[in-house]
């Protein structure tokens, strides 16, 4: 029943971050890693657990993604689905030893991607004049990271969008939601295919997600987001600690 408990939170906070701000996945992946699922097939199940949150979210935001004019979503889609075959794939062919030596650090990467959301978006829309609009030369690496670990994809998402030339905020989180949502799509079959889902968390988990995505669009509208954003790099600047200590007692 703890067990079950903690999935239920974890999903349902988590896909609510996901919607509003990201950060969802400094949520759900310690929740399984904790429960004793192995890093690689947590890391898998985590996607997949998100996959019905994406959905839900980028129906709340199905009027903001409407409004987006001359984004060539068929193109965007498939390249983002390619490249998260890609990074799934290379999640498959990762062992659990090499996969635990990489968490800490990917976590750290992403909670400082996150923590400076803004700012890396301010930059990136510096260099609109060097990247053509809705190019597909940075979506794909970016597509092949959130294959391999979802950790602060939305936030890399976001600033490349801001490179793309886009200005409005909700429009970005609708086209961030559903690009995740095509990514995890491929993702959950290439998982699925190679056996690293753990089917029972992920069904509770990614039933939460669906309440707490398709809740967290009009909450995205209303919460005052420097307190959400502190709360959240601070969850993922303990996760990673707690990461590095787990790698340094194993060494």
């Amino acid at each position: 029943m703890l067990d079950a408990a903690l999935l239920f939170f974890a999903g349902l906070l988590g896909g609510m971050l996901n919607a509003v701000a990201g950060g969802g996945t400094f949520i759900t992946f310690p929740t399984l890693v904790f429960l004793g699922i192995p890093p690689v097939a947590a890391n898998a199940t985590t996607t997949v657990a998100a996959l019905p949150g994406y959905l839900a979210s980028a129906i709340g935001f199905r009027d903001d993604i409407r409004a987006i004019h001359d984004a060539p979503f068929p193109k965007l889609t498939a390249w983002t689905m390619i490249g998260g075959a890609i990074g799934s794939g290379l999640l498959l062919v990762s062992s659990n030893e090499a996969f635990s030596v990489l968490v800490p650090f990917l976590l750290l990467a992403a909670t400082l991607v996150f923590s400076f959301a803004d700012d890396v978006r301010r930059m990136a829309s510096r260099w609109r004049s060097a990247v053509v609009p809705f190019g597909l030369g940075i979506l794909m690496p970016v597509a092949i990271y959130g294959g391999y670990f979802n950790g602060g994809l939305g936030i890399v998402l976001l600033a490349m969008f801001a490179m793309w030339g886009m200005t409005d905020l909700h429009q970005m989180n609708g086209l961030k939601c559903w690009l995740s949502f095509a990514l995890s799509i491929v993702a959950f079959a290439v998982f699925a295919a190679g056996g690293a889902v753990a089917w029972g968390p992920a069904a509770i988990m990614g039933a939460c997600t669906i309440t707490g995505g398709y809740a967290g669009a009009p909450v995205a509208r209303r919460i005052p987001r420097p307190a959400l954003r502190m709360l959240i790099a601070v969850i993922g600047l303990g996760m990673t600690a707690i990461f590095f200590r787990r790698l340094i007692q194993g060494a």
